[in-house]
């Protein structure tokens, strides 16, 4: 079990596992040439690919969307966002999958009134995904110019093989961990919920 082995294993294991969703591949590969600052494919996309082929699903199974999330605090409008969220349209038409991208350094603006929670102002797209509900969410790849992947897991990866979400307290409310928790519980039975801190 590659929860179990080395961190070198896991990573091998990882770049192996995502490399069966085509659909993941070519959104890497599309999302490189948009050159974004400090981009990330990032979240559900990632973890439940390891997920399905864990569980020897089809790699794409009960995925619902694929995130790139990018940091870009030289202009915080929306139009600029937006104009970087309709090149994308462009860019990953024909997909069999929704890609959404977001500007990591807006998040603040608007997360409040989305979550109900204060968000205080992400320093980089790592800040961003270190503040995930889920421990396990908390993982970025994308591909360097030079063909290379680079991975960011802040709490590793063994969770992500052993099919366990673990509670990430540091923004996101418990209703938000638990509801996520119980989609991803209906489409992977065999995943281990561990509770929110009480």
């Amino acid at each position: 079990m590659l929860g179990r082995r080395s961190l070198d294993e896991q990573l091998e294991g990882l770049r192996s596992a995502l490399s069966r969703n085509e659909v993941l591949t070519e959104v890497m590969s599309r999302a490189a040439t948009m050159e974004l600052p400090g981009w990330y494919v990032t979240a559900g996309c990632l973890f439940q690919t390891v997920w399905n082929v864990v569980t020897d699903k089809p790699p794409t199974s009960g995925i619902k969307d694929y995130d790139i999330f990018y940091f870009d605090a030289a202009d915080l409008s929306w139009e600029a966002e937006d104009a970087v969220i309709r090149a994308g349209q462009k860019l990953f038409a024909g997909l069999p999958a929704e890609v959404e991208i977001r500007n990591e350094a807006r998040v603040h603006l608007w997360y409040e009134q989305k979550f109900g929670v204060p968000c205080p102002p992400h320093e980089s797209t790592e800040a961003a995904i270190d503040s995930f509900a889920s421990t396990t969410c908390c993982l970025g790849v994308r591909r360097e110019a030079d063909g290379g992947w680079r991975i960011y897991a802040p709490h590793g990866l063994s969770d992500v093989f052993n099919l366990v979400v673990r509670p990430n307290p540091v923004l996101a409310p418990r209703e938000v961990y638990e509801t996520k928790a119980a989609r991803w519980r209906c489409e992977w039975p065999e995943l281990t919920v561990l509770p929110w801190p009480g």
